[in-house]
Parts: C-alpha cells; sequence; structure tokens
C-alpha cells in the first residue's frame, strides 16, 4: 500500500460509489446506473460495488489504481455497515479501453482473479464499443452469479473455506454465524437465497 501512496497520494479520497470523472456517461444512463448499483445492495446487503470510469494519460498499473482507491476512497453515499473490505471496485480507463475489478479482502473466499476476469470478459465487447452501461450491468451480473455460488460453497464448509481466503474464523464470528444459518447474503432478498439453492 505504501508504494501506491507514493504513486497516488497518501491522503483518503471522497468520493461516490459511480464516479464519472472521464464524463463520458449520458444523463439518461446516469438513473439506471444508480438501479444497477442499488439492486446489487438489496440482492447483498453488506456489500457493494462502487465504479470509476477515468480518462487516464499515463496510468502504468490499473490494477496498483484500483487496489490504492478502494483503500483510500471514502464513499460518501456508502452505509457505514458496508465498510470497504466488503466492496467491489470496477475501474475502466476509457482512453485505453481496460478495465480492471479490486475487491476487499472479506470477498476472498468468494472471489479470485479468474472469476473477476470472466465477470469482464462477459463486458469485454461492450467496453469495447463505448457501451459502458451495458457493459458494467452485465459484469455485475457476472460477479452476482459468482457471489451465490461462492456463498453456498462457503455454506458447506465455512471454516475451511474463509481460512482459505486468508482470513482468521475466530475474528470472523459473526459471519460464520450468518453464513451457518444460511444467512450470508442476509434478509433482504429472499430470492437471492432461493435462486442460490436452485443451482
Amino acid at each position: 500500500m505504501w508504494y501506491a501512496d507514493e504513486v497516488f497520494g497518501a491522503d483518503d479520497v471522497s468520493l461516490d460509489k459511480f464516479t464519472d470523472a472521464a464524463g463520458i456517461i449520458r444523463m439518461k444512463e446516469r438513473e439506471p446506473m444508480r438501479k444497477i448499483l442499488e439492486r446489487f445492495e438489496a440482492r447483498f446487503p453488506q456489500l457493494f460495488v462502487s465504479i470509476y470510469l477515468g480518462a487516464f494519460e499515463e496510468l502504468q498499473s490499473l490494477r496498483q489504481f484500483g487496489f490504492w482507491m478502494l483503500n483510500r476512497a471514502a464513499y460518501v453515499d456508502v452505509d457505514l455497515e458496508r465498510p470497504n473490505e466488503n466492496g467491489i471496485l470496477i475501474v475502466v480507463d476509457v482512453n485505453a479501453k481496460n478495465a480492471g475489478i479490486t475487491f476487499g479482502y472479506a470477498l476472498l473466499p468468494y472471489l479470485d482473479e479468474d472469476s473477476t476476469f470472466a465477470a469482464l470478459a462477459a463486458g469485454h465487447p461492450s467496453f469495447l464499443q463505448g457501451h459502458y452501461l451495458e457493459a458494467i450491468a452485465t459484469v455485475i451480473q457476472k460477479l452476482e452469479g459468482t457471489l451465490i455460488k461462492g456463498w453456498k460453497k462457503v455454506k458447506k464448509d465455512p471454516e475451511s473455506i474463509l481460512a482459505e481466503g486468508g482470513q482468521n474464523p475466530k475474528k470472523v464470528g459473526e459471519l460464520l454465524q450468518r453464513t451457518r444459518e444460511g444467512n450470508q447474503l442476509g434478509t433482504a432478498d429472499q430470492s437471492v437465497k432461493e435462486e442460490a439453492q436452485n443451482r
């Protein structure tokens, strides 16, 4: 983290969970984008997704930037019950037509490099055509499916899976309890649990 701070700065950055720094999203697309993020939060009450659209001139590593941003961002429109370690950040470089996903350590049991690459690959054609709303909707939909499958896997053996993900099960007692009760994804949307059971 200290190296990223040297490159991008050591101060926290105040952001909205949807930030269009590149100025490419049309007004009529902003409300659908907001609804996509709200839908995700309704389905996964402990988590959030953040989108950052930038037009970078000289960015050596999108991954490093995403890591730095997720650690330094103070999201003004995200509930305190959803800390950054429960966040997923999608960064898009509109100049390079490149995108990356960074996620907090609480998601290690559910996401990995392969699953996030698969989500980005699903949205890749739309990113290339500049259809950013469609691309992001596709990426988030793919991530939702991965999270549901991951929840089913963790529910079978939460202690082992969480330990494999680098988490200390003793420090995540509440998380384990919700997982054992079949409530890792939260109680706000029963349909998510039903969908997971049908897969």
